[in-house]
């Protein structure tokens, strides 16, 4: 992998969460350093723009983030050597990881001046067993809140893989099993 010392708080602090905000367990450590790999990069300095393409993956702190093609925007100052980041934008089977909790969706926003990461199209939001589907998740760093709800590109994906129509969020919410009831 290669390091990339600009600040790229990629960390997403997931919630699980419905219709209804819901607040996050911990905070991103947005200031670890990040770790990139993809099978090819692609340096578009006149656009301020790097573009990683083929498995790409992303590691900051305990959060992973993988995808077909990301975007890097920049704003083309320099700071401790290195371009500040102020966008990112993942296509192809999205998925952000922490240790407790997974999300995948088909597209991913992430704006680091506004520190809030938005996943769209066909959302699936895993934590601790409980499941919640819908069509976009915006997290929102800072605040750790995250909310949940149907609309998006193509709408929500049931658990078969199958596409809901309606922009409706659903999901499953495991319960404890409790002794001699």
């Amino acid at each position: 992998m290669t390091r990339l010392r600009s600040l790229l708080p990629l960390g997403v602090a997931l919630a699980l969460g419905t219709s209804a905000p819901a607040q996050a367990q911990t905070r991103h450590d947005s200031n670890a350093p990040i770790d990139f790999a993809a099978q090819h990069i692609e340096l578009q300095d006149r656009a301020n723009r790097a573009i990683l393409t083929g498995n790409v993956n992303i590691q900051q702190a305990n959060m992973t983030l993988t995808a077909s093609r990301l975007v890097v925007s920049y704003t083309g100052e320099i700071a401790q050597g290195s371009p500040q980041v102020s966008r990112l934008d993942a296509t192809g089977g999205v998925t952000v990881r922490r240790p407790d909790q997974s999300a995948r969706a088909q597209y991913a926003v992430y704006d680091l001046d506004r520190r809030i990461i938005t996943l769209i199209g066909g959302v699936t939001l895993n934590q601790n067993g409980n499941t919640v589907q819908g069509g976009r998740l915006s997290i929102n760093l800072d605040t750790g809140r995250a909310t949940i709800d149907g609309s998006g590109v193509g709408g929500s994906t049931r658990q078969d893989g199958t596409q809901r129509e309606g922009g409706r969020v659903t999901g499953r919410f495991s319960v404890p099993q409790r002794n001699g009831q």
